[in-house]
């Protein structure tokens, strides 16, 4: 069994992106978007993702829709859909996500948006093939 005290985790971690849990059809990854930040637009064909807020203030941008999220909100990104996620406030946005399949290699760590970047342009940030 697999347990996690996910708002607590969430909090603690002060990685952009770090990967909880790969199954073989989901994936749980916590993320801390710093003030000013964003995950980034971008798009997963074939891949749904919830995304789960801990903590801090942003804006979700999801298929042309904007949206303010905060604490205690969840927001649904159906595959194919353009999204992003910007920081607005003061402090770190974090949140939660668990993506239907896995879109992340299972345990990474990136510290910040350029390292996750760098590593999914280099190859190395590919999920497992079951």
């Amino acid at each position: 069994m697999e347990h996690f005290t996910i708002a607590t985790a969430a909090e603690k971690s002060p990685e952009f992106r770090r990967v909880l849990w790969t199954g073989g059809h989901t994936q749980l990854v916590i993320m801390t978007i710093p003030p000013g930040g964003e995950i980034g637009e971008e798009v997963h064909e074939g891949i749904d993702q919830i995304l789960t807020f801990v903590s801090g203030t942003g804006e979700a941008r999801v298929a042309g829709e904007r949206k303010e999220v905060v604490s205690g909100d969840l927001v649904v990104v159906p595959a194919g859909t353009k999204h992003n996620f910007v920081n607005t406030g003061p402090n770190p946005l974090v949140l939660y996500t668990v993506y239907g399949p896995p879109d992340h290699a299972d345990g990474a760590v990136h510290r910040t948006k350029e390292e996750a970047e760098a590593a999914e342009a280099a190859g190395q940030d590919e999920p497992p093939t079951s």
